[in-house]
C-alpha cells in the first residue's frame, strides 16, 4: 500500500498537469477566425461594408456630376462659346468629336478598371469626354441649356445628401433599401427647385419644370439602380459600377435632349 500511493500521486499531479495545458491550445480556432477574409461579392457583405461601397459610388457619381455641371454653367453662362459652336462647320466636326471620343475613352477604362491607379486615371478622362460632349450638345441646343444645367444642380445636391445618408445608415447598421432614400431626395429635389425659382429663376418655368422632373427621374433611377449594382459587382469593382451607373445616366440624358428635337 505504501508503494502504489505514490503512484497515484505521480498520476494526479500529471492530470493536473495537462489540464492546465489544455486552455493554451484554444486560442487557435480564434486566431483563424480574425484572419477571415471579408467576401468578395458585395451582396454577401455586412449592411455597413454595402455601404461603403454604396458611398464610393455615390462619391465618384458626384464629382463627374462637378465636373460636367462646371463645363455645362461655362456654355451657359459666356454667350462666346454657344456663338462658336453653332457656325456651319464647326458645329459639325464637334458634334461628332462629342459623339465618338467618350466611347474611344470608354474602351480602356472597360480594360484596366480592376487596376489602381490607373483606372481613376482613365476615369478621369472619361469624365472629361463625357462632360464635354454635355457641353458641346448644350452649346448646339441652347433651348435646352437652362433645363440641363438646372438638373446638374438639383442632381449634385441630391448625390450630397445620399453621401450623408449613407453614413447614418451604416452607424444605424440599416440594409440598403430603396423607399426611403427615393422619398427624402425627391423632397429635397423639390425644396431647392422651389429655392431656385424663386431666388433666381433659370428660364422659363415649363423647361424648369420638365428639368426638375428629368432630374427626378435620374435620383430615382439611382437610388433604385444601386440595389442591382450590389449584386453584380465586387468590393474593388466599386469605379467600374460608378462607370456603369454613369452611363446609363448619361443614356437617359441624351434621349431626353433629343427627344423634343425628332
Amino acid at each position: 500500500m505504501a508503494e502504489v500511493e505514490p503512484d497515484l500521486e505521480a498520476g494526479v499531479a500529471t492530470a493536473s498537469a495537462k489540464a492546465a495545458v489544455k486552455p493554451e491550445a484554444d486560442p487557435k480556432p480564434a486566431a483563424t477566425a480574425a484572419v477571415t477574409p471579408p467576401p468578395q461579392n458585395v451582396e454577401e457583405g455586412t449592411p455597413r461594408q454595402q455601404w461603403a461601397f454604396v458611398r464610393n459610388v455615390y462619391a465618384v457619381i458626384l464629382l463627374q456630376y462637378w465636373l460636367a455641371g462646371g463645363i455645362v454653367a461655362i456654355t451657359y453662362f459666356v454667350p462666346a462659346v454657344p456663338r462658336f459652336f453653332k457656325s456651319p462647320h464647326v458645329a459639325v466636326y464637334f458634334a461628332i468629336v462629342a459623339i465618338v471620343a467618350p466611347f474611344v475613352a470608354l474602351w480602356p477604362m472597360l480594360k484596366y478598371r480592376e487596376k489602381h491607379p490607373v483606372n481613376l486615371l482613365l476615369l478621369g478622362l472619361v469624365t472629361l469626354c463625357f462632360s464635354l460632349s454635355i457641353g458641346i450638345m448644350t452649346s448646339i441646343f441652347t433651348k435646352f441649356g437652362t433645363m440641363v444645367l438646372q438638373s446638374m444642380i438639383l442632381t449634385e445636391v441630391a448625390m450630397i445628401n445620399l453621401i450623408i445618408y449613407t453614413f447614418w445608415a451604416a452607424i444605424r447598421n440599416y440594409k440598403v433599401t430603396f423607399l426611403f432614400p427615393f422619398l427624402i431626395n425627391h423632397l429635397l429635389i423639390f425644396v431647392i427647385y422651389l429655392t431656385i425659382q424663386v431666388n433666381c429663376p433659370l428660364g422659363s418655368a415649363n423647361m424648369t419644370i420638365l428639368g426638375c422632373l428629368v432630374t427626378m427621374l435620374f435620383v430615382a433611377f439611382i437610388v433604385h439602380d444601386i440595389e442591382l449594382l450590389i449584386k453584380r459587382h465586387k468590393y474593388k469593382e466599386d469605379i467600374f459600377a460608378a462607370i456603369s451607373l454613369y452611363l446609363d445616366l448619361i443614356n437617359l440624358a441624351i434621349s431626353f435632349l433629343l427627344s423634343p428635337t425628332k
